[in-house]
């Protein structure tokens, strides 16, 4: 399956060489942790008004992880929110598809390297490694535009 290969050449590539990589200023952190395996992250998101201006994380973790924190860097910067959110959530969706989704071109459109993680769908585990840096800006955005309630979800989620 030569779409396989490449997929797990865009996810070595981003582990190999990731985006975003560093903490720099931002308007909200958080820290998530997967029980599951002890993958982790903390990420750090600046909005410029409706505008993801930065997101920077450190983190340890498997391939899958770090690369998804990298893709979602490449992604989500310089988008609008409104835009952002929308590639988040078609995200989401293909990551909780367990494999039912086969990305077409308009998800391809939207997710860009991000459909590399679609054979991660297949495998429940791996889907909670691929989503821990999505939930972790979700929550640091949420933060950022001053929704206090995402601060208490995420101690929740870590607790």
């Amino acid at each position: 399956m030569k779409l396989d290969s490449m997929y797990q050449d865009v996810i070595l590539d981003h582990y190999k060489h990731p985006h975003g990589r560093g903490l720099r200023d931002g308007d909200a952190e958080v820290h998530h942790v997967n029980p599951t395996c002890g993958d982790e992250i903390t990420l750090r998101v600046r909005m410029d008004g409706s505008t993801v201006a930065d997101v920077s994380y450190e983190g340890q973790g498997c391939s899958i992880s770090q690369a998804s924190a990298s893709v979602l860097n490449d992604l989500l910067v310089g988008k609008d929110l409104a835009e952002a959110r929308r590639v988040q959530e078609t995200f989401l969706e293909l990551m909780q598809s367990k494999g039912r989704i086969e990305p077409d071109d308009e998800m391809e459109e939207v997710l860009e390297d991000a459909v590399a993680f679609a054979g991660v769908s297949k495998y429940p585990a791996r889907v909670k490694c691929a989503l821990l840096s999505w939930m972790a800006w979700k929550d640091a955005t949420a933060q950022a535009l001053g929704d206090g309630s995402a601060e208490k979800k995420a101690e929740e989620r870590t607790a």
